[in-house]
């Protein structure tokens, strides 16, 4: 028997319409019907994304131009950084470990081929901070602003200015990874080997000649000056990518004042024990301890009764173990402030209070 297939009906205008309405709200039109809200959207997004990307570029711009040209190389005889323009005298802020034991420099501003001399006005080595002064301060000299890095919050876009490498001019960019860092720098490479509280760090990259450029907000306000990046133990010593620091705007400009003003820091902040002292290790070579080697006299620990030979084991409540540790710990504090000092005398534990000096 022949059977055949019945003819599939024809569909009737109402039930094309029917289909062609799933299909719609299924998706299934294509994305640039303009009866879709979401391509309407996604086409409106466009011209919207490149209006910020082209303020956040102008934002950039308007920055480098505001602040470039205050941000100077400095060489030394043996190094070489950067430096910022400070006021219309001349003055000059850097790193102490830019100018390390030098007294003149030649420096280059800005888009300029031309050097200049400068001399040491002071420098402080606890802060990492000195201070430079051109000897014939040309015309135009632009003193940068500095900012209140009380303000600077996380997640902020930064940039930072110097000569990396030698490389005037440059430019990074990054973003505020932390406040109220205390890091202590290394003394072997270079560094002052100080310990400063409340630094800045930022993802800007900061390398060789960097040092004593600036960390700058997108307001074209100085909020730091990049002193150091952190070392990668595992990268055999070398700078770990994308963790540098700055020294804040507020500790600049108080130490920067003093020198100027006075020719020396007069008030550094800083809290001190009034000792010499070096990192104690036990028969495994394990840090203990910090033994006092020199007590100064009328100084914080003479009042507390310390004396040579003493092993201080805690500052407050902060376990100490190296020199290290014990200036982190009093770069937490401030001069005046009472503590207690926990030490071993003759292999007794004694505990003193003490009422902090000021470096």
């Amino acid at each position: 028997m022949d059977v055949r297939r019945p003819p599939a009906p024809r569909p009737t205008v109402a039930a094309a319409l029917l289909l062609s309405a799933a299909l719609l709200l299924a998706g299934c039109s294509g994305p640039s019907s303009p009866r879709d809200p979401r391509a309407a959207t996604s086409q409106a997004a466009v011209p919207r994304a490149k209006a910020a990307a082209d303020d956040l570029q102008d934002g950039y711009l308007q920055v480098i131009r505001d602040v470039l040209p205050s941000v100077v190389q400095i060489q030394a005889a043996h190094d070489l950084g950067s430096g910022v323009v400070y006021d219309d005298q001349g003055h000059i802020v850097t790193n102490a470990h830019v100018v390390g034991n030098e007294k003149t420099f030649r420096v280059t501003t800005a888009g300029s081929e031309r050097e200049l001399t400068a001399r040491l006005v002071a420098s402080y080595p606890p802060q990492d901070l000195a201070v430079v002064r051109l000897d014939d301060p040309p015309d135009g000299l632009r003193p940068a602003a500095f900012g209140d890095s009380s303000k600077v919050r996380v997640g902020q876009i930064v940039l930072a200015m110097g000569s990396p490498l030698g490389l005037s001019s440059s430019v990074t960019q990054g973003i505020v990874s932390a406040t109220g860092r205390t890091v202590t720098e290394g003394g072997d490479d270079g560094g002052t080997g100080a310990t400063i509280a409340n630094m800045v760090q930022t993802s800007a990259a900061i390398n060789p000649g960097n040092s004593g450029g600036a960390l700058v907000d997108l307001d074209s306000r100085v909020v730091g000056i990049p002193t150091l990046a952190a070392v990668d133990p595992n990268a055999g010593g070398g700078a770990a990518p994308g963790i540098g620091f700055a020294i804040p705007a507020s500790t600049v400009r108080k130490i920067a004042d003093q020198i100027i003003e006075n020719g020396r820091v007069t008030d550094s902040g800083r809290a001190a024990l009034g000792i010499t002292g070096r990192t104690l290790v036990d028969g495994d070579l394990d840090p203990v301890g910090v033994v006092v080697v020199e007590v100064q006299s009328g100084g914080a620990a003479d009042k507390a009764g310390l004396r040579r030979g003493d092993v201080i084991t805690r500052l407050g409540d902060t376990d100490i173990t190296t020199i290290a540790s014990l200036s982190e710990a009093l770069a937490a504090d401030e001069p005046g402030e009472r503590t207690s000092v926990t030490f071993l005398r003759d292999g007794d534990e004694e505990k003193a209070d003490v009422t902090l000096g000021e470096q």
